[in-house]
């Protein structure tokens, strides 16, 4: 089943989870923590450890949160899909914007009488 879900995904995922991984087992071995207590402090297994560190899909996003917490690394995740980011999204935003604005003239009272 791993397998078959590694392969649904697209190539472009794949690359990205792939550095993730890379990412986080170099800043592991930057900071000399030995695997078993890398996972020890994420509250996980190794073999967990292990598959963060190869950035398989299968691996829920709050562990892999929670790794980037004990490296130090959990404040970019905040800024994942954030609104400055979202180039396609400003642009159709953009696209929706009037292309004029007229004025509004305010109403006079209405006369007493």
């Amino acid at each position: 089943m791993e397998v078959t879900r590694k392969r649904s995904l697209p190539l472009p995922v794949r690359r990205v989870l792939g550095k993730l991984g890379a990412d986080v087992r170099d800043a592991r071995r930057r900071r000399r923590i030995p695997t078993a207590t890398m996972a020890e402090r994420a509250l996980i297994s190794r073999t967990t450890l292990h598959k963060v560190e190869k950035g398989d899909p299968g691996v829920s996003l709050g562990v892999y949160a929670t790794v980037l917490f004990v490296l130090g690394l959990e404040a970019g995740i905040g800024e994942l899909a954030d609104a400055r980011r979202d180039v396609v999204g400003l642009d159709l935003e953009a696209e929706a914007l009037p292309k004029r604005i007229r004025a509004r003239h305010p109403r006079k009272p209405a006369a007493h009488g």
